[in-house]
């Protein structure tokens, strides 16, 4: 498709975009709703208009490709995602190394995947999109990730979080000239997430790589990700900083960072459940508490954090009228407690006892996590060899903390 006709083909997109807008004038200056015939032909046009658009992009993708065939430019063009055929290659032998180790890949295959660190001692860098396919899995299969803010790095060593460390006073009223006084107090420091080495061993039976109907790729990164992910949700609540992952329920400082005991509520317990009395006091009054501690524009992605031990004391609280506070969704809409979805981590707290953190309520997207995209995988072949299973060790490099600890409120337990 050339040029010429992608143009025409935008023009005819304009126009079916101001039949769009004088339907919707015509409506608005009526002040009244759409009539039938309104509504069918505003959907029809609506929706050539769509197509046109996915047209358009589709010529230009083509057109892009053809210049860059052209300009003796590589085919992926450096977009994110997009695979020429060295990625194919490199796949090719990454699936090759899986399945039946480095001595079944070529010269150049070998030099594809090799690491700038001890390339002949057995570990090979994985291919990006396979990285990128293992952290998804990661993050579908962990909560704290799915609500956290994740950066990949691809060059930096580590990266800086600005921080808000002192505000400036509010505005003043003054004349229509006048500016204000001058105001010296904003300060921002920096807190700073560097990845660390996060490694696990993975046993997979020989017979299952050859015959299985999943690729060798497919086994190898559904094992990983398991193992990468339950360890990187342990540090993700109690990890305590230290070459690991600062957690929510460590308690921070001012030079470790985190959320310090200033965040704290207390909730009555028996150190077995939660109280409902007039003489130790109510869960249900100290939970209200708790989620208006929290200011309000972050409750609209609030989430409550629970073990499932808790959450199981929790679904029975009753308030002062003797009605649940938990509430089960209606439709596609999740359980609440208190108009608040919750999430379960295996990994948070799950006692009781006195001083005992046993929950939290927060906005996760202040929880961020760093990944680092080398990932090297390393195959063991005559350690498991009377089992007849091979061994894979991953490496990958992960660091997590809350970046600000005003979106949380962490509940302890009061006995």
């Amino acid at each position: 498709m050339t040029t010429l006709k992608i143009r025409e083909l935008k023009a005819k997109r304009d126009q079916l975009g101001t039949e769009l807008k004088t339907i919707m004038e015509t409506v608005t200056e009526a002040g009244r709703a759409m009539t039938a015939d309104e509504e069918t032909t505003f959907d029809r046009v609506m929706g050539e208009r769509d197509a046109l658009t996915k047209t358009i992009e589709k010529a230009e993708q083509v057109l892009e490709d053809e210049r860059r065939q052209v300009d003796g430019l590589p085919d992926d063009g450096g977009r994110p995602g997009a695979r020429g055929d060295k990625d194919k290659e490199q796949q090719r032998a990454w699936e090759a190394y899986l399945r039946n180790g480095r001595t079944a890949l070529s010269p150049e295959q070998a030099r594809a995947l090799n690491a700038g660190n001890d390339p002949e001692g057995g570990f090979l860098v994985a291919p990006e999109q396979f990285v990128q396919q293992l952290l998804a899995d990661v993050d579908d299969m962990l909560p704290i990730r799915g609500l956290a803010t994740v950066q990949r790095l691809t060059m930096a060593e580590s990266l800086g979080v600005p921080t808000r460390d002192a505000d400036l006073a509010d505005a003043e009223w003054t004349s229509e000239v006048g500016t204000g006084s001058q105001d010296d107090a904003l300060r921002f420091g920096k807190r700073e997430l560097r990845p660390h080495p996060l490694a696990k061993r993975v046993k997979i039976s020989r017979t299952l790589l050859r015959k299985a109907t999943m690729s060798p790729e497919a086994i190898v990164r559904e094992r990983m990700a398991y193992r990468h992910g339950t360890a990187q949700e342990n540090a993700f609540m109690t990890g305590d900083g230290n070459n690991k992952p600062l957690g929510l329920f460590t308690v921070g400082n001012s030079e470790l960072g985190g959320i310090t005991t200033g965040r704290d509520v207390d909730i009555p317990t028996n150190g077995t459940g939660f109280v409902h009395n007039s003489t130790d006091g109510y869960a249900a009054d100290a939970l209200i508490g708790a989620k208006y501690t929290l200011k309000s524009q972050y409750h609209r992605r609030a989430r409550w954090l629970f073990h499932r031990l808790v959450l199981a004391e929790v679904r029975k609280i009753k308030d002062a009228n003797d009605q649940y506070i938990w509430k089960p969704g209606l439709g596609d809409q999740p359980d609440t407690i208190l108009e608040i979805p919750y999430i379960l981590s295996e990994f948070a707290p799950s006692t009781m006892a006195d001083n005992d953190y046993i929950g939290m309520l927060g906005d996760f997207s202040f929880y961020w996590v760093v990944d680092a995209l080398a990932f090297e995988v390393q195959r063991l072949v005559e350690l498991y060899a009377e089992a007849n299973q091979v061994g894979f060790i991953g490496r990958a490099e992960v660091d997590a903390m809350p970046v600000l600890e005003e979106p949380f409120v962490r509940l302890q337990s009061a006995v």
